[in-house]
C-alpha cells in the first residue's frame, strides 16, 4: 500500500481522491493545491464519507508549498489534475508553461515516481515534459484516452445490446478528430467487431468519437484511478493512454509493470492511411 500525491484539488482532483479512497488500494492520498484551505476542507469531506464507503485510506492536504514538496518526496505515484478555481471561475487543469514549472519542482523533490496526467487538456504538457525536462516516456503518461475508450465501449454495447465489459478495443492517435480505431482487432465475446457490426454502423460510431471528448471529471477520475493502481501493482490489462509524441502527446495502447513503468504495445495491422497518420504523430 503506497502514497499517491495529487496536485490539484479541483473537481477532477477531488473526484480522483474520492475514487482512490473508496477503492482502498493505496495507503495515503495527499491532495495538494495552492488553495490549501479549500483542499483541506475537501479532504475532510472525503474522509468523513470514508466510514460509509468502508475506506480506511489516510487523506491529507499540505498547508503550504514547502509542505507540498515534502509531501511529494516519498510518493509512489504523482498525479496532475486540476487546481481549484478562483471565486466564480471553474477549476483549471494543470497544463502549459505553468505545468512545466510545477513538474520541474516535482522532479527536484522526487525523480523516481511515475507521473499521471489525469486531465484531457494535458497532451502538450506530456510531450514537452519529455522534450524539455528529459522525463522518460515510461515515466509520464496521460490517462484521459482510457476514459474515451470506456465511453466508446459503452456506445458499442448499446449497438450490440450487450455489456461494455465484454468489449475489448484499443485506440490510437490524437482526440477528438485524429483517433484511429482498429475495428478488426476489437472484439466482443470472441468475435471481432467488424464481423458483428456492418461498415455503416462502424462509420457512425467513429463519427461520434469527437463528441465524447473531452470526458467529464468523473470519467477522467475513474480512468486515472485505474492507471494509478496499475502503476502501483502492475497489471496484465491493456490501457489506452497519452505518451509523448512529436510536439504533442499521442494515445497508444499501454501496459504497466509493478515497477511503475509504462510499455507501449504494438498496434495491429493498420491501413496505409492510418499508419501514415500515426507515423506523423510519433517521435522519430
Amino acid at each position: 500500500m503506497s502514497v499517491v500525491a495529487i496536485f490539484g484539488a479541483g473537481e477532477l482532483g477531488g473526484a480522483l481522491a474520492s475514487k482512490l479512497g473508496a477503492r482502498a488500494r493505496v495507503r495515503e492520498i495527499r491532495l495538494i493545491d495552492p488553495a490549501a484551505g479549500v483542499a483541506a476542507g475537501k479532504a475532510l469531506d472525503i474522509l468523513q464519507a470514508g466510514p460509509i464507503e468502508l475506506s480506511t485510506v489516510s487523506l491529507t492536504a499540505p498547508a503550504d508549498d514547502a509542505a507540498a514538496l515534502r509531501a511529494v518526496a516519498d510518493a509512489a505515484v504523482i498525479v496532475l489534475a486540476d487546481q481549484i478555481g478562483t471565486p466564480g471561475k471553474p477549476p483549471v487543469e494543470i497544463q502549459g508553461e505553468a505545468g512545466l514549472t510545477l513538474l520541474r519542482r516535482i522532479r527536484g523533490a522526487n525523480a523516481r515516481a511515475p507521473i499521471v496526467c489525469a486531465g484531457a487538456q494535458q497532451a502538450w504538457l506530456i510531450a514537452h515534459a519529455a522534450a524539455e525536462l528529459g522525463i522518460a516516456g515510461t515515466q509520464i503518461v496521460g490517462s484521459a484516452p482510457h476514459a474515451l475508450a470506456s465511453a466508446l465501449r459503452a456506445l458499442i454495447a448499446l449497438e450490440l445490446n450487450g455489456s461494455a465489459h465484454d468489449i475489448s478495443l484499443i485506440l490510437a492517435g490524437t482526440p477528438p478528430d485524429g483517433i484511429i480505431v482498429p475495428w478488426h482487432a476489437a472484439s466482443s465475446q470472441g468475435s471481432t467487431l467488424d464481423t458483428l457490426l456492418d461498415a455503416g454502423t462502424l462509420r457512425r460510431l467513429e463519427s461520434k468519437i469527437r463528441y465524447l471528448w473531452p470526458p467529464g471529471p468523473y470519467a477522467l477520475a475513474a480512468a486515472a484511478a485505474r492507471v494509478v493502481e496499475a502503476l502501483l501493482e502492475g497489471s496484465p490489462r491493456t490501457f489506452v493512454g497519452f505518451v509523448a509524441g512529436a510536439g504533442n502527446a499521442v494515445a497508444m495502447p499501454l501496459r504497466f509493470d509493478s515497477l511503475g513503468r509504462a510499455r507501449v504495445l504494438d498496434l495491429p495491422a493498420l491501413s496505409a492511411m492510418q499508419r501514415s497518420t500515426l507515423d506523423a504523430l510519433l517521435p522519430r
